[in-house]
Formats: C-alpha cells, sequence, structure tokens
C-alpha cells in the first residue's frame, strides 16, 4: 500500500495540493501546512499532480510498512 507524506518542515502551505486532490489534502490550521487526510487513490492522477505542483518538493509517496496480525 502506497502512503502519501508531506515534509512539515518544507510545505510552506501554500494549497496547491488541496486544489489538485482535496480528498486527500486539507489545510491543518494551527500548524499553517498541509495534511494529508487519505491515503485513497495515492497513485491517481490528482495527486500526482499535486506532488509536481507543490512548488517546494514537499509531498511524496512512500511504501506503507504492513503491520502484522499478532
Amino acid at each position: 500500500m502506497k502512503k502519501i507524506k508531506v515534509d512539515e518542515t518544507t510545505c510552506i502551505g501554500c494549497g496547491a495540493c488541496i486544489a489538485c486532490a482535496q480528498s486527500n489534502f486539507d489545510f491543518d490550521n494551527e500548524r499553517g501546512i498541509s495534511k494529508v487526510i487519505s491515503n485513497e487513490n495515492a497513485e491517481s492522477e490528482e495527486v500526482q499532480a499535486a506532488i509536481d505542483s507543490c512548488p517546494v518538493a514537499a509531498i511524496s509517496i512512500e511504501e506503507a510498512e504492513v503491520q502484522e496480525a499478532a
């Protein structure tokens, strides 16, 4: 499974990602940056557009660690 990540130290809160993929990103008003709200369709064209539109390259997609059942 893929996981979307926003680098909180790099993000400037411009909102381009939210405009591209509002079902995956939202604005964190407390910190003034974007946050991931859903990893659903992490490999969609919308998420890729958000990655491409980020002016500071703060968004990436990583392979999520799979938790084994106990």
